[in-house]
């Protein structure tokens, strides 16, 4: 696990959610060399396959602002990247990134970080009380229909506007976004599809994985930078009855997850110029 205290201040932070992706997807396109942007930063193994805090969105995204993210599926007590401090933690380590305030974003803002929320999903939208908590966490937030479940360049929308905020002042920033294409109805990325299956699933993670090339690109041309890349739950999509999610069940509790590093362009090119 990378030092957490020496990342935050010299790195902008980039938080990607793939908003229902089933880990045994992600894996599948992977090994089959389907995801060519991602998996370029995945280790050999692939994703690594850890367990949601919970079994939907809303839950699940209120534990990640606090520093649970998923956590590793074998046994053990696992040291978390951040940590809001609270007395008797048992994952917090020298390595982790602590803080008084009670949220990720908060916490940032408070050492000088521009901090920005792209919705995808409901709970994103600012339309309603319950959908304004979560982008509330963030000195701006933003959300259109276009970006949203039932927009098919959802992804592409989304990168955009990450693109034209990154553009606009070299601060350090933390970008979080919510990528909402994998969520039902995902059926419109697989052609002739009817009903959302696994196959439409995957088909959505295809497109995801074309359509974040752009962001990963400026992210590399701005500035070093730490991403996190991972599920928030998975979905049930007919196994032993069960259909979508808020469900305790394998498909929806074992998601994907990575994190790494996007040199900073400026600097691969010094590196490669001095050698």
């Amino acid at each position: 696990m990378p030092d957490m205290n020496l990342v935050v201040g010299s790195h902008d932070i980039v938080f990607i959610t793939l908003d229902t992706l089933r880990y045994d997807v992600a894996q599948a396109l992977f090994e089959a060399g389907e995801l060519p942007v991602l998996g370029r930063f995945l280790p050999a193994t692939g994703w690594e396959r850890r367990h949601s805090p919970a079994t939907f969105t809303y839950a699940a995204h209120q534990a990640f602002f606090a520093g649970f993210l998923p956590t590793p599926a074998a046994p053990g007590r696992h040291p978390r990247l951040f940590a809001s401090a609270f007395a008797g933690s048992e994952t917090t380590s020298p390595r982790t990134f602590a803080f008084e305030q009670a949220s990720i974003p908060e916490a940032l803002s408070a050492r000088g970080y521009r901090t920005i929320c792209i919705g995808g999903v409901g709970f994103f939208n600012k339309q309603t009380a319950l959908g304004s908590v979560l982008p509330a966490l963030f000195q701006e937030s933003y959300w259109s229909a276009g970006m949203g479940v039932a927009s098919r360049h959802s992804t592409e929308k989304q990168v955009a506007l990450a693109r034209d905020l990154l553009a606009q002042n070299s601060c350090r920033t933390f970008l979080f976004i919510n990528v909402a294409a994998l969520h039902t109805p995902n059926r419109a990325y697989l052609p002739g599809c009817r009903a959302d299956n696994l196959e439409s699933h995957a088909a959505a993670l295809r497109y995801v994985d074309q359509a974040l090339a752009p962001l990963l690109d400026a992210c590399a041309a701005r500035a070093p930078t730490f991403a996190m890349v991972c599920s928030d739950h998975g979905s049930a999509y007919g196994e032993d009855g069960y259909r979508g999610h808020r469900v305790a069940h394998d498909s929806v509790w074992n998601v994907p997850y990575a994190h790494f590093f996007i040199p900073a362009l400026i600097d691969a090119q010094a590196t490669g110029a001095a050698s």
